[in-house]
């Protein structure tokens, strides 16, 4: 027996591996805390091209104009590498330098040159950890001018674009290649305009400048290509260079197998006296094509950059890769090679339609080789070299070759003045960040996602920001909210060492108010104001609103927006200030931190009349109902998704009204909690069973309380006619299948439940709660909180003593949203 077979080593092997690596992450943590307290050196460079897969791209191209001007001989340079041996030209070429060294990413060495370097060059992005420091200059170059869709253009959830956007708005300068790409890249796909106050540069792209070559350089680069292994034999070289398009960057096997098979056919159907096929891999598929059968002497080496191989490339081939727009530059041929083309536009989206582009589009291979062989002979048609000729105007107008000396002039020169360098437009909205919570379906979510459907979008600019959460019904929720809003996700946890750490939250609300406020001097105030400039890096609003009011860590943290008017929601349910989950790097304050958290914000803002008195006026804005969005969501078919409980029989056709199969459907909707009484529910529902069989009852949500539920229904034997239904994406097609809505307990965590009742004309039977009751109303009746006032309410019902609900939320709804712009200061009365 091996030692992986001994029973129960597996389990201690993997808690020994999961220790470690909270070791190492604490240890890399602590480095860079202490070296965030350090001096920065004004004169250390850090470049990063692609998390450290090469000295590649635009911060190759910087770096290697900089250690040639004798005017830089003072800098020191840091590469990130992730592997020497994977890049040994680079390695011998810098071997006995004194001015290049190497840091691998992740180490100790990396993180002290990402808290001390005093200029950043980044083609990417720097991970979770980065927090620009006071006296660093950052340069965000990207890598490409977009084709395919990026970003919020594809729908991306808000975790899979929040270091790409935490890393944006850090950057002083952000590289452009043209207006295209600031629109596209900068403006739309990552939403920046209106809160990014750096400066975007459109100079054309320092890589380019690699592809301007005298006869000797392209020897040398063709020479370093025969060194890599490739057989040139003095060939023209046609480059495939294809897009990565796999699901699994761990697992490329199937497409690098179809790029093999194309490389075999065009080479079957082509000239190969005249030419000679080369791969040049996306990043991610490199490592594994190098070592394929029938690529090892095709594939480009990846320390050469590619603008490199551009440079010597006589014919391109690729598809939906931004490497075209960097060789529009050479004025040589371009074929697309498209076969999946209508897939991949309706899935990814492209931003420039096929018969735009500067080359012939073809399906297959037979029909690239065809078009190849047609060049050679005559050319391109005229409506090709037309699209050529437009797209060199509007993408690599200002490629000259000397785009690098002129980045050079403005980031490391600091001298703008006649270029092309300016913030981005703004369009006059007035910005509102929110903190939003957690996300999770439930009464505080769905009163924000009703809010930010109600605003006016064309006066205000609305951002909100949430945890990374990445469960299905928090995604479900986050794309519910309304597609101008942006979206942040936190990602990452606050800079600091665990002394200063556990300090903090020890200190709880000491420290909650920011710097820029005169009011207090605060301990340990800059730890939350990197929090702030890591989350949000140098993004400014107008407003700042704790809308969620239920996590002191939020609500400290929007408190360090600078110069912006602060409001924080009152949230008087004891459960729902408890509903935000805690995380380790998150303080908390008890009752009285809470009262100066308060006092720190401008304005106090509750969602109903307060229940005692304040010290402070207290603004009510009643939540948005959303009742168009109710309605819309009510019309639909029910959904039914993997992992869902399976509807009851009873139920009737999806989506097609109340069914006739039975009586009446009485429906409950809410967590499945000790506050909200389930079992109570379906207690008082067995004695209406009891009374009036043909009743069922469906309980739509999830929660601790499920596996009591179930077995409370295996005990009163009402599991045919009471069906555990779950979480639901769409509960309101559920709830316009019912006829009456029930809940067993009151309070204001029914409230908002209460209203999208009423704008689906529904009958309530609910318990009392705390708050002063609603029986005036026509179509809700309350009941005292036991058993047997609950089920002889819902008998009430069935003997139509209860009429159907309504309310005129459209009034309601124009009302609240005065009144919330009135809460948060956008808005005065005259």
């Amino acid at each position: 027996m091996s030692l992986t077979e001994v029973p129960g080593l597996t389990g201690i092997r993997r808690r020994l591996l999961a220790l470690a690596r909270r070791l190492r992450q604490a240890a890399k943590t602590e480095v860079y805390a202490f070296w965030r307290r350090r001096a920065v050196r004004p004169r250390m460079v850090l470049y990063e091209s692609f998390a450290g897969n090469g000295m590649l791209c635009n911060p190759e191209a910087i770096f290697r104009a900089l250690l040639a001007d004798p005017e830089f001989g003072d800098l020191t340079h840091v590469w990130v590498l992730t592997s020497r041996r994977e890049n040994p030209a680079v390695a011998r070429e810098f071997s006995g330098s004194h001015s290049v060294r190497f840091v691998r990413p992740g180490t100790f060495g990396y993180f002290r040159a990402l808290a001390t370097a005093g200029f950043l060059v980044n083609n990417a992005t720097f991970p979770t950890e980065f927090g620009k420091r006071g006296g660093q200059v950052y340069l965000n170059t990207w890598h490409g001018t977009p084709l395919k869709r990026m970003g919020f253009d594809i729908g991306d959830p808000a975790t899979r674009v929040a270091n790409v956007i935490r890393n944006l708005l850090s950057a002083d300068f952000l590289l452009s290649a043209s207006p295209f790409m600031t629109e596209h890249l900068y403006e739309d796909a990552h939403r920046l305009g209106n809160i990014y106050p750096g400066r975007i540069i459109e100079e054309g792209y320092p890589r380019i400048d690699r592809q301007f070559m005298d006869e000797p350089s392209v020897a040398a680069a063709r020479a370093g290509l025969e060194a890599g292994g490739l057989a040139l034999h003095g060939r023209r070289i046609i480059l495939y260079a294809p897009t990565w398009k796999g699901t699994s960057f761990s697992r490329p096997e199937y497409d690098i197998s179809e790029l093999v098979s194309r490389i075999d056919q065009l080479e079957s159907q082509i000239d190969t006296t005249k030419y000679v096929v080369l791969l040049k891999t996306h990043q991610v598929v490199h490592r594994f094509a190098a070592d394929i059968p029938g690529l090892r002497d095709r594939v480009v080496p990846n320390e050469i950059p590619s603008n490199v191989i551009l440079g010597v490339t006589d014919v391109l081939v690729t598809d939906y890769s931004s490497i075209f727009f960097d060789f529009l530059a050479t004025g040589r041929p371009i074929f697309f090679l498209t076969p999946d083309l209508a897939d991949y536009s309706g899935y990814r989206g492209l931003y420039i339609e096929p018969e735009l582009w500067p080359g012939p589009v073809v399906p297959n291979v037979t029909q690239l080789a065809g078009a190849i062989n047609d060049f050679d002979h005559g050319g391109v048609d005229d409506r090709v070299a037309s699209n050529y000729r437009e797209m060199q105007a509007r993408f690599v107008a200002r490629e000259d070759g000397s785009a690098t000396q002129r980045i050079l002039d403005i980031v490391f020169r600091g001298k703008p003045e006649g270029y092309a360098v300016a913030p981005l437009p703004g369009d006059g909205r007035r910005r509102i960040l929110i903190a939003a919570g957690n996300m999770r379906p439930g009464a505080i979510t769905a009163e924000l996602i009703a809010l930010l459907e109600k605003i006016d979008h064309s006066r205000f600019d609305v951002s909100v920001i949430f945890p990374p959460l990445r469960s299905r019904p928090v995604l479900d929720q986050q794309r519910l909210l309304h597609p101008r809003v942006r979206q942040f996700a936190r990602v990452g946890g606050m800079n600091g060492s665990k002394l200063a750490l556990a300090r903090l939250r020890s200190t709880g609300a000491a420290s909650v108010r920011s710097g820029a406020r005169p009011r207090t001097p605060l301990r340990s105030g800059d730890l939350w104001r990197d929090e702030w400039d890591r989350c949000f890096g140098s993004a400014a609003f107008d407003f700042t609103l704790d809308f969620a009011g239920t996590s002191p860590f939020w609500a400290t943290l929007m408190l360090q927006s600078p110069d912006s008017e602060r409001s924080i929601w009152l949230r008087d349910d004891p459960v729902a200030a408890v509903a935000e989950d805690a995380s380790s790097d998150r303080p908390g304050v008890g009752d009285t931190e809470r009262d100066v958290l308060y006092d720190a914000y401008d304005r106090l803002v509750s969602p109903s009349p307060p229940q005692h008195p304040s010290l402070r006026p207290v603004a009510v804005a009643e939540p948005v109902i959303g009742g168009a969005s109710i309605l819309a969501r009510a019309a639909l078919p029910t959904e039914q998704h993997d992992g869902d409980a399976a509807l009851p029989d009873w139920l009737g056709d999806e989506g097609s009204g109340a069914a006739t199969a039975v009586d009446r459907i009485f429906v409950s909707l809410g967590r499945l909690t000790v506050e909200n009484d389930p079992v109570r529910l379906v207690r008082a529902f067995a004695v209406v069973h009891a009374a009036v069989p043909a009743s069922r009852l469906l309980v739509v949500g999830d929660g601790p309380l499920a596996s009591i539920l179930g077995a409370e229904l295996v005990a009163l034997g009402l599991t045919e006619v009471v069906a555990l239904v779950g979480y639901r994406t769409n509960p309101f097609a559920l709830l316009a299948q019912a006829d009456c809505v029930v809940f067993a307990a009151g309070g204001a965590r029914t409230a908002r439940v209460l209203g999208e009742a009423r704008v689906l004309g529904l009958p309530v039977v609910r318990v009392i709660g705390p708050e002063p009751g609603v029986a005036p109303l026509s179509g809700i009746l309350e009941v005292p909180a036991d058993d047997r006032a609950l089920a002889e309410g819902m008998l009430e019902f069935l003997a139509g003593r209860v009429g159907t609900s309504s309310i005129d939320w459209i009034a309601h709804d124009d009302r609240a949203i005065g009144m919330f712009y009135r809460a948060i200061g956008a808005i005065t009365d005259e």
